[in-house]
């Protein structure tokens, strides 16, 4: 009896809302795939969490943007983020928190004013005053996942800037 091989699938959108089905054989051709559809501009279907991706601190230096869609920038300020979906996330570093209430240890988000056009549930606001969205936050220990990292454990542009500044 013929097997018919097990096909995985992931559906990916551009900037213009045209969604896109790709499939593979093999999680590692899907993976392939997702990153050179991310190069072009494409992300996963859905929505990001409210707080955004959730990741480990260490895997901030070798996170694969592609794999969201999003491609690393500089403002002509210098300010340094990623472009996704349109929209500019600027890189905040938040430094650890440590009280009597909470202890957080330091985070890298990145996020952009709020807009009106904004699902409410995906709206952060800060201390009451200005709203915002997180696209994702890396905080924490926790190992950096390979599958999530670029290849051969290259450093994407916004780290390789980071300690081109120190210099």
């Amino acid at each position: 009896m013929n097997e018919i091989p097990h096909r995985s699938s992931i559906v990916l959108v551009d900037a213009i809302g045209t969604r896109i089905t790709v499939y593979a054989n093999t999680p590692q051709d899907l993976r392939a795939l997702q990153r050179e559809y991310g190069r072009r501009g494409y992300h996963p279907e859905g929505e990001i969490p409210c707080g955004g991706l959730q990741l480990p601190y260490a895997q901030h230096d070798t996170f694969d943007w592609s794999l969201i869609g999003a491609t690393p920038w500089t403002s002509p300020d210098g300010d340094r983020g990623v472009i996704h979906d349109g929209s500019f996330y600027k890189l905040r570093e938040l430094e650890a928190i440590d009280s009597r209430k909470m202890k957080l240890p330091p985070a890298l988000k990145y996020s952009r004013g709020a807009r009106e056009t904004d699902p409410e549930h995906l709206v952060e606001e800060s201390n009451g005053e200005f709203k915002y969205r997180t696209l994702i936050m890396f905080r924490g220990g926790g190992k950096t996942m390979p599958e999530f990292s670029l290849p051969g454990g290259q450093r994407h542009t916004v780290a390789a800037r980071e300690e081109n500044a120190a210099d």
